[in-house]
Formats: structure tokens, sequence, C-alpha cells
């Protein structure tokens, strides 16, 4: 693959779900566990708000990876490794993204062991977790603007 540049759009349009979906999980009743466990409907809001914004970080990484460096790249876990031999990642975000990209596929393929108890604490305690990801990969793209290309 050619490196080419970063299409504004989709970074534009992957960091907006992200937010979101955090901003999605932020509305379920999370501060009594009880209101929570009340209504099942907020434990698949939650298993899906949280699978999706952790595919769209992994969407955006892959597409930096690919369109900036020319780099294919198909694992999960692989992009958290790339980005961060690449320098858009620190060791500390690239090994959390690896942390990350294991739990995507846990909701993925593992969907029948993630308990609803473990959704509800990562939601209530730990999107922080994605949101340091998101912060890192903007970052970057901040520092580099001429990677990005503006045109619709």
């Amino acid at each position: 693959m050619t490196p080419q540049a970063i299409s504004k759009r989709i970074v534009t349009d992957r960091f907006d779900i992200v937010d979101n979906l955090l901003r999605d999980i932020r509305a379920l009743p999370l501060t009594d566990k009880s209101d929570f466990f009340s209504d099942s409907r907020n434990i698949w809001a939650a298993e899906s708000c949280l699978r999706r914004s952790l595919e769209a970080l992994f969407d955006l990484g892959r597409h930096i990876l690919a369109k900036g460096f020319g780099l294919g790249v198909t694992e999960y876990k692989e992009i958290a490794l790339r980005l961060h031999s690449q320098g858009i990642l620190n060791d500390e975000e690239s090994k959390l993204m690896q942390i990350l990209a294991g739990y995507r596929n846990r909701l993925v393929h593992f969907y029948h062991e993630v308990s609803a108890e473990e959704l509800y604490e990562i939601c209530a305690n730990r999107l922080g977790d994605l949101e340091l990801i998101r912060n890192g990969l903007r970052a970057w793209l901040r520092e580099h603007p001429d990677k990005l290309d503006s045109t619709l």
C-alpha cells in the first residue's frame, strides 16, 4: 500500500461516534447498581455502546495506519502495536489499547462469558480508558495536520 492522506471526514466521523456512544453510556443509571440492573435494557445498551465505541476507535486506528502509512492491519491487537511503532501512541496507550482489543474480542466472540456485572463495572469505572486512547489519537492528528485530507 502507498501512504496517502488520512481522511478528515472519516476521522471526524469516528471521533463523533465514540463521543456519542460514551455519552449514551454515561446517560445510563451508573451511579446505582440496583437502578442499572432494574431494567435489562440498560445491560444491552451498555454492551452495544461499549462494543461499538471500541470498534470505532480501532477502525480509526486502522484508517490512520492504512492511509497515513500504507500499512494494512487486520488484527485489533496489531493495530495497537503498529500505532505505537509509528509513534502515534505512547507505551501506556498502546498497552491499554491491546487490552481493549482483547476485551472487544471477548464482547464479540465470547459474549456469553461477559457478565452483566462486568459490563456495569466497566461502564461505571473504566470509560476513561477509551477516552485515553481517543485523546492519544486526537493529539497525534493535531500534531500532524499535514497528514490530513480535508476534502469531502
